[in-house]
């Protein structure tokens, strides 16, 4: 629809993810109409974040340093490894403050349809670390979706001869819903999960 430098942006803020053509079109104009200072800061934070952010040498999270700071924490605990797909997973799981050993990120779930097969994620990794001896329980907290549901029904069965307690995080009603809301999915989670009062 424009042309020249303004649909170049337009066009790379659209390849974001969960940004449309409309969003691409308001954040463009957005940047266009603010102070140049503030345009430098955001380039020079993207410049920065290529420069410096990488994936920790242990457990894949990102990090600037070749380990985490979770991994060079001394407190953390080694008998758990809490499997999640993403960074952004890692940051959900830490806001609850009530997980204290270490993470694995995958970098992803096992999709055929995407092309994603366990050789594309870092299972690998995570079999060298838990052939160390020292994790005695390993948590699958991938997506309860389709794609998260394999890969941890996939990890399950390959680490299962390594003796480990291997478990996976609850899922069903949330706090604050209405049965009459749930899917059948959620709610037959929900029993299967139910706990004693």
């Amino acid at each position: 629809m424009y042309e020249g430098a303004i649909q170049d942006l337009i066009d790379e803020l659209g390849q974001l993810p969960g940004i449309g053509p409309k969003s691409a079109q308001r954040l463009a104009f957005h940047i266009l109409a603010a102070d140049n200072a503030d345009v430098h800061r955001l380039a020079a934070a993207l410049n920065r974040v290529k420069e410096l952010v990488r994936f920790c040498d242990v457990c894949f999270n990102v990090s600037e340093n070749d380990s985490c700071r979770i991994c060079r924490d001394p407190r953390r605990g080694v008998e758990v490894i809490c499997v999640v797909e993403e960074p952004k997973d890692v940051v959900a799981i830490e806001r609850t403050g009530e997980f204290r050993g270490k993470y694995h990120v995958l970098g992803g779930a096992i999709n055929p349809l995407e092309g994603i097969g366990p050789d594309q994620l870092r299972i690998r990794e995570l079999l060298t670390r838990l052939r160390g001896g020292e994790v005695k329980e390993l948590i699958l907290a991938t997506d309860p979706n389709t794609e998260g549901e394999a890969t941890a029904t996939y990890l399950a069965l390959l680490v299962k001869p390594m003796g480990l307690n291997v478990t996976r995080l609850a899922s069903g009603l949330p706090v604050g819903g209405d049965l009459e809301y749930a899917d059948e999915i959620t709610l037959g989670r929900a029993f299967e999960g139910r706990r004693t009062v």
